[in-house]
């Protein structure tokens, strides 16, 4: 059988300068630290809520089916 999870990837776009430290954990939470890196996760409601917190910090990249 396939693996059929979804993923998301997100790309960082903005820094972590003068931020709270709750976005700069939910940043690292996220697999991100610095300045356009790349994560892949697993789609969740847990992540699309940590990417909603940090919207205008993050961009996703691609969304597979």
């Amino acid at each position: 059988m396939a693996n059929t999870e979804k993923t998301i990837t997100v790309e960082q776009t903005g820094s972590t300068l003068r931020r709270p430290k709750d976005q700069r954990a939910t940043l690292i939470g996220l697999g991100l630290n610095k300045m356009h890196r790349r994560s892949t996760l697993k789609d969740t409601p847990e992540v699309r809520g940590m990417i909603n917190k940090v919207q205008h910090l993050v961009r996703v990249v691609e969304d597979n089916a």
